[in-house]
């Protein structure tokens, strides 16, 4: 991508102050700094008939921001939602875009943002979450959608189970820009508790070979392409110390602790090391996941909740 568009997605007013700006023609970057848990990115899509919105934010205040931003380029434009899958951070704003918007989202993303409802709210009581509601996708899809504008089109993709069992990424041909939501985090750690790390690394392959220039990733700055094989690079050393670990012998609590970070030592939330290698143990051995008790054990590991600052 254009080096100035990289640089100054990297600023920030104030500490996790949102940046907004064009990354590429008619394509718009909601970015949140620090990229930490639950400050995650969203984007607009203006078109004169038909806008998008991809992601809405955690909080009340944030998705305000957003939807101002949006409304400043969508005109009279017809306004859709994406929802790249259940979590909250990226969902809990559709309250705000609701009830003038459609929103799309996978099928499994829907039922699962219907079950888990406004639980991450309970998780950080003192986040200034504001009065957020439940707002569920109206329309889902299986595998692929396609949104047709004038002058270009919008693939909404499922490439399979990865950050969770129900993602979309938001594949903009013409300008060939890619929005993954978490299945691409970018100087911030992986998580995939609640999906696959075998089944992230076969998205993060089918993803690459679409041809991105720009990715904007759930977490952390707009970047390039590198962006996905970093990730790759982490998930498989993630799956080799589960292997190390389960011929030891050893927990993934025991397996965290005992390993140094190398290169990764500098990535956020580096705690999530630990329900990685619960979903990598279960996927080597076979099994059930806990995700509840799994995230039990990071905190244990950390020692605490991990910081909030959305």
């Amino acid at each position: 991508m254009d080096g100035s568009r990289s640089a100054v997605t990297r600023r920030a007013q104030a500490p996790y102050e949102p940046w907004f700006g064009e990354i590429a023609d008619g394509v718009y970057a909601f970015v949140q700094p620090d990229g930490g848990w639950c400050l995650s990115n969203a984007g607009v899509l203006p078109d004169a008939d038909h806008t998008v919105v991809v992601d809405t934010a955690a909080t009340i205040s944030r998705a305000a921001v957003l939807r101002g931003h949006t409304e400043r380029l969508r005109g009279d434009a017809r306004l859709t939602v994406v929802n790249t899958h259940q979590h909250g951070d990226h969902t809990f704003g559709n309250c705000l875009f609701a009830p003038d918007a459609l929103f799309l989202a996978h099928a499994t993303a829907r039922t699962d943002m219907a079950r888990s409802g406004l639980g991450l709210t309970r998780l950080w009581p003192d986040v200034g979450w504001g009065p957020v509601r439940l707002t569920l996708p109206h329309v889902t899809y299986t595998d692929r959608l396609t949104v047709h504008r004038a002058d270009d089109e919008i693939q909404l993709l499922h490439p399979g189970p990865a950050h969770t069992l129900g993602d979309t990424v938001v594949w903009l041909p013409r300008q060939r820009v890619l929005f993954t939501g978490d299945i691409v985090m970018n100087g911030v750690t992986p998580y995939c508790l609640m999906g696959s790390v075998a089944g992230t690394l076969a998205a993060l392959r089918e993803l690459r070979a679409l041809g991105a220039t720009t990715v904007v990733p759930g977490h952390g700055p707009v970047c390039g392409p590198e962006a996905l094989d970093t990730c790759a690079r982490y998930l498989r050393w993630v799956q080799r110390l589960a292997e190390d670990g389960i011929s030891a012998g050893l927990t993934p609590v025991e397996v965290a602790r005992e390993t140094r970070l190398g290169e990764w030592a500098d990535l956020l939330d580096t705690e999530r090391l630990v329900p990685n290698l619960v979903r990598a143990y279960a996927e080597d051995r076979g099994g059930h996941v806990d995700e509840m008790a799994a995230f039990g054990q990071m905190l244990e590991f950390h020692g605490g909740l991990p910081a909030c600052h959305a």
